[in-house]
């Protein structure tokens, strides 16, 4: 359970691998998942590799795959998914499963290439049978006497005057619907009028052989006289990329021909769906294996990648691997490395030895479904140092309820609750379906936050006394508003005075009483409870911040940091900010309704506390003995200013020079003591102060004496000032409140109650439609929009006010060698 708060231990481990076994061993590592790999050959290129060639086989094998996948894909063809995990295959199984993804894409290319070869065939026929129809028409057309006037001015004037023969040339053909306007332009201009064009639309969409879109084409024949216009219409269609097609002249010919084409096309139909249900087959047989195979793949490129990180020994029996690992899984590693062994079929066992060093291992903090969430809301501000406090335990707690003060309500609170927990109870069937939707898989992830988020919005709702803007009355109000009444009488205008005699009864058993509801001075009354709450629960959160850092300095055993750090930090908080908190909970006891309106302004005795003011006619004192009170915890607070500034400083500093100068005398030129030497001073002072330095906000990897006074300087500033700020800023705890109630109460009154004012017969069908826009409104703007924002600040208060006081997040994040990772990185994309 300790190690809950803390990350794990981990340790660096030397593996001694037999070049036969090692293969097997690192494949146990990846499915264990629990060690990370350094590379101990940083300085030679990744082509330079021992197992280079088996990584470039391995991307072959993956590049076919893909390629098969998107065949698969096109064909709209379903991956089957049996959530089988398959051991990796031997190194001599590779050979196998090269000629089976050879054999596969071969075949599939040759499949395409014969049948892009068919359709295109296919789309020619198809073409020429059209143009045959049409051009048949076009024909018929020209019998028309009007039509055959008006060709034959494309003659000599003088030839059409003599009656000479007409007799045109023509060209057929097909293009893209789109081009036709500007294909009939470039005749006209290029050909100076002197060609006749005629063209029909083809009513059903061809299919492009080469991209298998659906292409809209029209017919068109050109008549023309001469060669050299013929020469000229056959560029312009090249040009305008249009197919043109042979075209007997007499309609004998053309129904031989139309007849010719129909068999064929009714041939070629026949062969293509061969052809697609062989396509189909295979691919069909692929998508039963394709993940299975997508897996394998991938583990034995995984494993040449680490196995490439290792390094040789010089008998080249051995591989030599170096890895992070936490302490509590050596076992677990070791029993792993046997396992492998044993499958490899070698008899000499793996060796695992630990080291000793003095690098700073990964931070690993060992997580569940429920923690994840938290641990990743850490993690996004800084990975934390290794072996100080986690904030995720506490986070757990704090979080939603601090997002809750800002939420506070029943209703929003129990929609959020039931959504979190569809989310949760169904939580197995939506992982199996693997939605791709980011924003979705977003929310799911952070299921258990958001339920939690929910279940205190219900708890801070009760307090509150707020569902939907609407008070509740469960235990009878402790207000008798008759007496009121009764002096008011005829003013709508009720305000809550708890001095008018038998107005109040006693105080409501649990939250808000709901009586305020209807109250006019509502505002001011939550204002003021609202504040002060933000204010106690802002001075408590970041005194339990400041405590936790004792729990680091306790760790790693540095008195000096708690006596000169820790101390002076809490005392200065607590003689100020913790004093301000006690105000609040004496004003709240020492005066009633009746004393109420001589009660002191706290925010006037808390300045005139900094400024030594008692003499201040307008603020009365609130006890006895205030002065000096108040007077004595100001010095106590500035005196542990210095202690943080100075004292430190000069005590790290005299410590270095007792060391330096311990036994370091010297006798007739002979150094006698046991001391250290200069340089070792040197080296001690580095270490000392760069460990002083870290109980401020970034350790410094090398400072001087100068450098860690100027450090020491700003950490206390920040500190300082930063109990201010973050007081202050907690405020948003209070204005945020407001804001959520304020809209909730607005969105009521201007939607919802328009619906329940209505009385005619036809306002149930009116309220349901109001009913629609207001529930609609309340999931938009309160749940999302609104839950989001009190989300943000909730978490900014974490990462800001509250671990700043003990994390640093300084550390680097384990990064285990795992198949499983790899391949939800791979299937995720």
């Amino acid at each position: 359970m300790g190690e809950l708060f803390r990350s794990e231990e981990m340790t660096l481990a030397q593996l001694f691998l037999q070049s036969e076994a090692a293969y097997c061993c690192v494949s146990e590592l990846g499915e264990l998942g629990m060690v990370q790999f350094r590379d101990l050959n940083p300085d030679v290129n990744v082509f330079q590799r021992k197992f280079v060639n088996e990584v470039r086989r391995c991307e072959e094998m993956d590049r076919k795959l893909r390629f098969v996948e998107k065949e698969i894909k096109k064909a709209n063809i379903p991956t089957v998914d049996t959530g089988e995990n398959p051991e990796v295959p031997f190194p001599r199984d590779m050979i196998d499963l090269e000629a089976t993804f050879e054999k596969l894409e071969n075949e599939l290319k040759e499949i395409n290439t014969n049948q892009e070869a068919l359709k295109k065939n296919f789309l020619e026929l198809t073409e020429l049978k059209h143009i045959l129809r049409r051009t048949q028409q076009f024909f018929d057309e020209m019998e028309d006497p009007n039509l055959l006037e008006e060709s034959s001015s494309l003659l000599d004037p003088n030839e059409a005057g003599r009656g000479a023969p007409l007799r045109l040339g023509f060209v057929a053909g097909v293009i893209n619907r789109e081009r036709i306007p500007t294909f009939e332009r470039m005749l006209w201009r290029v050909c100076r009028g002197n060609v006749f064009l005629r063209q029909a639309e083809i009513e059903d969409p061809l299919e492009d052989p080469t991209t298998g879109d659906q292409v809209h084409k029209s017919v068109f024949i050109i008549f023309f006289q001469g060669d050299q216009l013929k020469n000229r219409v056959k560029k312009i269609c090249e040009g305008f990329r249009a197919s043109l097609y042979p075209c007997p002249e007499t309609p004998q010919e053309r129904k031989e021909m139309a007849a010719g084409v129909n068999t064929r096309i009714d041939d070629l139909q026949m062969v293509l769906n061969q052809t697609e249900d062989h396509r189909q087959r295979v691919l069909q047989a692929a998508a039963k294996t394709m993940r299975v195979w997508f897996i394998k793949v991938r583990k034995m490129k995984a494993i040449y990648h680490t196995l490439n990180l290792c390094n040789i020994d010089v008998t080249q029996k051995c591989l030599i691997a170096e890895v992070w690992c936490p302490v509590s899984d050596l076992d677990s590693i070791q029993f792993a490395l046997r396992r492998g062994t044993e499958r490899s079929g070698s008899t000499v066992p793996s060796i695992l030895n630990r080291m000793q060093t003095k690098q700073t291992p990964p931070t690993y903090n060992k997580t569940n479904k429920f923690t994840s969430g938290f641990q990743n809301i850490v993690d996004a501000y800084g990975i934390g140092t290794y072996r100080e406090i986690n904030p995720a335990p506490y986070t757990i707690i704090t979080f939603p309820f601090l997002f809750a003060v800002m939420f506070g309500d029943m209703g929003h609170g129990l929609l959020m609750t039931c959504a979190a927990l569809y989310l949760v109870i169904r939580e197995s069937r939506l992982l199996a379906q693997k939605n791709e939707n980011e924003m979705f898989n977003m929310v799911f992830a952070g299921r258990y936050i958001i339920l939690l988020m929910g279940v205190f919005s219900i708890y801070t709702g009760i307090i509150y006394n707020d569902c939907f803007s609407k008070s509740l009355n469960m235990f009878g109000s402790g207000w008798s508003v008759r007496p009121m009444f009764e002096t008011i009488e005829g003013n709508s205008v009720l305000q809550l005075n708890p001095a008018v005699p038998g107005v109040f009864e006693g105080p409501y058993p649990l939250g808000i009483d709901p009586i305020w509801n209807i109250a006019t001075n509502k505002l001011t009354f939550l204002n003021s409870f609202k504040m002060k709450m933000s204010v106690i629960l802002g001075v408590i959160h970041m005194l339990f911040g400041v405590t936790l850092s004792l729990f680091n300095h306790l760790y790693f055993k540095k008195p000096l940091n708690i006596f000169l750090g820790f101390i002076p930090e809490i005392v200065f908080m607590s003689s100020l900010f913790g004093y301000l908190v006690l105000l609040i909970f004496y004003k709240w006891t020492a005066y009633d309704a009746q004393t109420s309106k001589d009660a002191p302004s706290l925010l006037i005795a808390f300045i005139n506390m900094f400024l030594f003011n008692y003499s201040d006619p307008t603020n009365k004192p609130l006890y006895r003995g205030q002065m000096g009170i108040q007077s004595l915890l100001v010095l106590i607070a500035l005196a542990c200013v210095p202690c943080m500034l100075v004292v430190k400083t000069m005590i790290v500093r005299r410590q270095y020079l007792w060391k330096k100068h311990l036994g370091t005398q010297k006798f007739g030129g002979v150094r006698v003591g046991n001391g250290p030497t200069e340089d070792e001073a040197e080296i001690m002072q580095h270490d000392q102060l760069s460990q002083h330095s870290e109980d401020g906000d970034e350790p410094a990897p090398a400072l001087s004496q100068g450098d860690f006074a100027v450090h020491q300087a700003i950490h206390t500033i920040e500190y300082c000032l930063g109990c201010i700020s973050n007081t202050a800023s907690y405020l948003r705890l209070w204005a945020l409140s407001l804001a959520h109630a304020q809209l909730s109460e607005v969105l009521w009154g201007m939607v919802m109650h328009l619906g329940l004012a209505s009385r005619s017969g036809g306002g149930f069908f009116g309220l349901s439609i109001i009913f629609s826009a207001f529930a609609t409104l309340t999931v938009c703007i309160l749940l999302i929009m609104e839950g989001l924002s009190a989300f943000l600040h909730a978490l900014r208060l974490h990462w800001v006010e509250f671990q700043n006081k003990f994390y640093t997040g300084q550390g680097f994040k384990f990064v285990p060698f795992s198949f499983e990772s790899i391949l939800e990185g791979r299937f995720d994309e």
